[in-house]
């Protein structure tokens, strides 16, 4: 557990003051860090995937293909708003990018792409996201931010402890792209809400996020 608990660490360095958003009318001198997310992703889900990175890759690449889909159906539904139209498109294209990516690693492992059953996770937090606006709006940018942070946080493991070199290459590499991410949705959360009211909600959020998660799934997925 305690080489888990040092990644966190070095995810919570991966998002300083410092970095620059994506999108250059997103920068902000203020981040979320890694910490938001209430518990830190267990041992035996680095074990799993450890054992299973074929399966890992397909569901990752599958990740990606719904990251981008997500950008593109919030813009469209807000299309009245500058900031999102602005950083979306960028962001869903960078998505698609990593899913092409993933599927290069899958054909040099002689993995054929298919879409495996995916695990409760994104159904559980999208189920969360109120029905009417502008609550639907707050969680929608809240929900795609946190499942950004998770994912920072688990393929930076992955960096750590992936056997082929490089492949864990390839993942930590990853890091700051899910880092500017998931940055990017809480940039635009504060911009359109008021920020205590934003940190409430994220609070809430994250801590379902965390009991999703408290219970090993019996199948591995990047959020399992």
């Amino acid at each position: 557990m305690a080489a888990v608990h040092r990644l966190t660490d070095t995810a919570n360095a991966a998002v300083s003051p410092e970095e620059t958003l994506t999108h250059e009318t997103l920068a902000d001198n203020e981040f979320p860090t890694i910490r938001f997310l209430k518990s830190a992703t267990s041992q035996a889900w680095v074990d799993q995937a450890i054992a299973n990175m074929d399966e890992i890759l397909l569901d990752h690449a599958q990740c990606e293909r719904k990251a981008a889909a997500v950008a593109i159906q919030i813009m469209a539904q807000y299309p009245a708003k500058p900031a999102l139209v602005k950083a979306l498109p960028a962001l869903a294209q960078e998505e698609l990018e990593h899913f092409e990516q993933v599927n290069r690693w899958l054909r040099k492992r002689g993995v054929k792409l298919r879409a495996p059953k995916a695990p409760p996770y994104g159904g559980r937090l999208r189920s969360l996201i109120r029905r009417q606006d502008p609550h639907r709006f707050l969680d929608s940018l809240l929900v795609a931010g946190l499942i950004e942070a998770r994912s920072h946080e688990r393929l930076g493991l992955l960096g750590q402890h992936c056997p082929d070199p490089k492949l864990a290459v390839f993942y930590r590499g990853l890091m700051a792209s899910e880092a500017r991410h998931y940055g990017a949705y809480w940039v635009l959360a504060k911009r359109e809400f008021d920020e205590e009211l934003a940190r409430d909600r994220l609070y809430g959020l994250a801590t379902v996020e965390s009991e999703i998660l408290s219970t090993l799934h019996h199948h591995p997925r990047v959020h399992s």
